[in-house]
């Protein structure tokens, strides 16, 4: 598995990230064969959320991979907090309250990474700020990061949060570009021109920030994926044609398309098939040309001026 450095820190990390959001549809042998093959794989970076499965999904996942203090050694955990119902919430009781319930759920002492999980227009940044440093101080969190949060968000937050941050969870796929349509279409009045997220691929990439990919298959919010999809017979024509000519699948080559960025993006997997996990973990091993990764993005549709 090719690995990758997590920001400016000092993580080495498989480049796939496993996305445990759905982790409670699988029976305790399915869970327990999933997490041991992505092991097996590699991939073991293992994504989650307080709000997944209501917490469900972290227990779960802590029974299925049996943690102890020597699985713990040889696994990193990433989780996140913020989304509350019909709110979002970055008090700092909130964060401390919701790492505590975190921790416990995953039979663990510490996460490697705590993202802040969609923006709270209500943040105040001092208080983040003294919940990652009660939360590093205590063992608790090693590295922090965001999800969903544009470049002046999170210059907002570093106004009094003396912690890197080291990844911000993106949703992006071949279909949901715009954060990579728009650079190409500067000084343009069409509707790629329009810059929706402030520029937060560039930010990102000057920040030392590892952006990490989510709903990697999809089109739209949650609209359904795009591969085998008749909405797509073009961008489907030209991915299957490449994944014949590197004998892998359709899968494998729609992750190796992110994988080829040079922002050293971590793409998060939400497949609980086991054979669907792998063919993502073969992506690493491929390398696309330059020609071949504009001929899918043209295929799905983007024009270049």
């Amino acid at each position: 598995m090719k690995t990758i450095k997590l920001g400016n820190s000092k993580l080495e990390l498989p480049a796939i990230s496993v996305g445990c959001m759905r982790i409670n549809s699988l029976e305790k042998n399915e869970a327990e064969n999933f997490v041991q093959t992505a092991l097996e794989l590699g991939a073991n970076f293992f994504d989650h959320a307080d709000i997944y499965g209501g917490g469900e999904c972290e227990e779960i996942f802590a029974d299925a991979i049996h943690m102890n203090d020597d699985v713990r050694e040889k696994i990193f955990l990433q989780s996140k907090c913020g989304i509350r119902k019909g709110m979002f919430d970055f008090s700092k009781e909130h964060i401390l309250e919701s790492v505590d319930g975190i921790l416990k759920r995953l039979n663990t002492d510490y996460l490697d990474v705590l993202l802040l999980h969609r923006p709270d227009t209500l943040v105040e940044p001092e208080e983040v700020a003294e919940a990652f440093d009660t939360l590093e101080s205590s063992g608790k969190v090693r590295n922090f990061g965001v999800s969903n949060q544009n470049p002046m968000q999170i210059e907002l937050l570093k106004k009094s949060v003396k912690q890197p941050i080291v990844a911000n969870q993106l949703q992006l796929s071949i279909t949901n570009a715009n954060m990579i349509s728009n650079g190409f279409n500067v000084n343009m009045e069409n509707d790629s021109a329009i810059n929706r997220d402030g520029s937060i691929l560039d930010y990102c990439r000057l920040n030392d920030i590892t952006i990490q990919p989510w709903s990697p298959f999809q089109y739209g919010f949650f609209e359904g994926v795009f591969l085998g999809n008749d909405k797509f017979p073009e961008l489907n024509e030209k991915i299957n044609q490449i994944a014949n000519k590197y004998e892998v699948s359709n899968t494998t080559i729609a992750i190796a398309w992110l994988l080829r960025h040079p922002a050293n993006m971590q793409p998060v997997i939400g497949t609980m098939n086991v054979n669907r996990l792998k063919d993502c973990c073969k992506a690493s091993d491929i390398h696309l040309s330059r020609e071949e990764w504009y001929e899918i993005f043209r295929a799905a549709g983007n024009v270049l001026p």
